[in-house]
């Protein structure tokens, strides 16, 4: 005997009534955005720091390009895959991935510096959070200090307005950091020009070649990236430009 169409309807609909009820009698949660009175000052720093945080967090990935060695490490390694002719090997995620933690390695010790002289002491409560933040400002400043050119400093130091800085210390963080910037683009470029040269020599010569056996339809890439990646494979280049990247920074 067959199942009846209209029996299989009412269980549907009395299926649907005793969901409507349960959820007609559970209490539904709802969210709300507003400002209410606070009953201390302590309620409105931990909003502040709340607030504080997330600009932080928002401004974490300008901070990490403008302030620390990864503008260097990857122009220079994006250069070298534009040297080698290899498009898009290594992909821009592997550059990316490998500018960081070689940026990550490389500021480790001013991170170091950063968390005994003021994360740690305000975790701890020995100092204020104002206090925290020109404590670690300080290693950071010293850093961008040893890897910035003094004419690039120079230049920003007369441009700004008011009383010339008597030293490094009434230098503004503000003035350091574009300086610090041009300084770390200049260095990547110089260091770009070194690696890009004997590649162009190889592209040069097989191009040369080519056309001295006339064989103008054939592309030179084909020819001369075997070349390029063979030589790029006989001095251990990764090595070398990682090697030459650390050692390029220098930390007090």
């Amino acid at each position: 005997m067959r199942p009846r169409p209209d029996i299989f309807l009412v269980l549907l609909i009395f299926s649907c009534l005793c969901l409507s009820a349960s959820v007609a009698d559970a209490q539904i949660p709802r969210v709300t955005i507003g400002l209410e009175g606070a009953d201390n000052p302590q309620e409105v720093s931990a909003t502040l720091q709340v607030l504080f945080l997330l600009t932080l967090l928002a401004l974490a990935p300008a901070l990490l390009v403008m302030v620390t060695s990864f503008t260097r490490t990857v122009i220079v390694l994006s250069f070298i895959r534009q040297a080698l002719g290899t498009q898009q090997v290594p992909s821009n995620q592997i550059i990316v991935g490998l500018a960081l933690f070689l940026t990550f390695f490389i500021m480790t010790p001013v991170g170091k510096q950063i968390n005994e002289q003021a994360l740690q002491p305000y975790l701890d409560e020995q100092i204020t959070s104002s206090e925290a933040l020109g404590k670690a400002m300080l290693p950071l400043r010293q850093f961008m200090r040893e890897n910035t050119r003094e004419n690039d400093l120079g230049l920003f130091v007369a441009m700004t307005e008011g009383t010339r800085p008597a030293n490094f210390s009434e230098v503004s963080t503000l003035t350091l950091i574009p300086a610090f910037v041009i300084s770390e683009l200049r260095t990547a470029f110089i260091a770009a020009f070194i690696v890009y040269v004997p590649f162009l020599i190889i592209d040069v010569v097989v191009a040369s070649t080519l056309l001295s056996m006339g064989m103008l339809m054939l592309p030179p890439i084909m020819i001369s990236l075997p070349f390029k990646l063979l030589l790029f494979i006989a001095v251990d280049g990764w090595h070398l430009i990682t090697r030459a990247l650390l050692l390029g920074y220098v930390h007090s």
